[in-house]
């Protein structure tokens, strides 16, 4: 493949992935109008178990030998507790906080590829974890925001969790002749068993829905969550996990841009101008990578046969969000 052509290869690939965290940006309408308020884990299990078991029944492919153990693994720290660690920082931070909380995670992705990986970060990436943090402080910060001790622990621990699993996922690859549909649906499977418990045990029996919480779960389920992370975790078989890791940053972006269209909300000069340094260092921060070749992408389900290299408020859950 000619440099020009790995590069488009590249670009097309980001861009296909980068849908994912603008559609997770449409999470704060969605929940804001349409959902029960004051169920932030029940709203977490919704988006997982029921479309994990679809795609899975849908799919028909089980994880086998040492993918039982990774896709439990990834599905925990992609969803089971990365989603409880994000609603706990919600509660109890200012989203703005929360979102600068959770924009730290390509920095910590960087972090995990260094020692996981052995890949040394480059000043670029640095840089543009950096501007991507400044710029999300400038669209979502306010100057009234206040700390909570046990709020920031679970912000920067949400975000840690995602960074790991974004690293993990993109280290390993897939099982050879497993799509993303089957891929996705062992993580938001297995995350979702571990939810169950936890929203039961915090919120007791699910709520009554009327017609639009039924639509706002279905449209979460299926969009922002199925679909959403299958494009994710496909990017991450085709690009390094450190290059889709900025892609995130586009979460807290998408949803104060559908805040200012949808729900009235205002969009200052400042706020644009964050935009602006925000989507410069998610840019800043693909640079130069290119494409993973076939070869060193997928890894055989079977560990018989020779393996590739290793590898809060709810409505605020979209700004701070994967």
């Amino acid at each position: 493949m000619t440099g020009t052509a790995a590069r488009g290869s590249t670009a097309a690939i980001l861009a296909i992935t980068g849908l994912a965290p603008l559609v997770w940006g449409t999470t704060y309408a969605v929940t804001s109008e349409f959902l029960p308020p004051e169920r932030p884990m029940f709203t977490a299990l919704m988006r997982a178990l029921p479309a994990g078991l679809v795609l899975l029944g849908a799919t028909r492919v089980l994880p086998r030998g040492r993918w039982i153990g990774r896709a439990a693994l990834l599905g925990v720290l992609n969803i089971g507790a990365f989603f409880p660690l994000l609603f706990l920082a919600a509660y109890r931070l200012p989203g703005g906080v929360a979102a600068v909380l959770g924009s730290a995670a390509p920095l910590f992705a960087l972090g995990f590829a260094a020692v996981l990986l052995r890949v040394r970060p480059s000043g670029r990436k640095l840089t543009a974890g950096a501007i991507g943090m400044l710029g999300v402080a400038l669209v979502v910060l306010r100057a009234n925001a206040a700390l909570d001790t046990i709020g920031v622990l679970a912000g920067l621990a949400g975000a840690v969790s995602m960074a790991a699993g974004t690293v993990l996922t993109g280290h390993w690859g897939r099982p050879e002749g497993v799509g993303p549909l089957a891929f996705t649906s062992w993580q938001l499977t297995a995350g979702g068993v571990v939810l169950l418990p936890l929203a039961l045990l915090t919120e007791g029996a699910p709520p009554a829905l009327d017609l639009p919480a039924i639509g706002g779960y279905l449209y979460l389920g299926v969009l922002g969550t199925a679909a959403a992370y299958a494009l994710w975790f496909r990017g991450l078989a085709r690009v390094p996990a450190t290059s889709v890791a900025f892609l995130g940053l586009l979460s807290p972006l998408s949803a104060a841009v559908i805040g200012w269209l949808a729900l009235g909300q205002s969009l200052t000069p400042l706020q644009v101008l964050g935009m602006a340094i925000a989507l410069g260092g998610t840019v800043l921060g693909q640079v130069g990578d290119r494409a993973q070749p076939p070869s060193e992408r997928p890894e055989p389900l079977s560990p018989s046969v020779t393996d590739a290299p290793e590898l809060a408020d709810p409505r605020q859950l979209s700004s701070i969000e994967e």
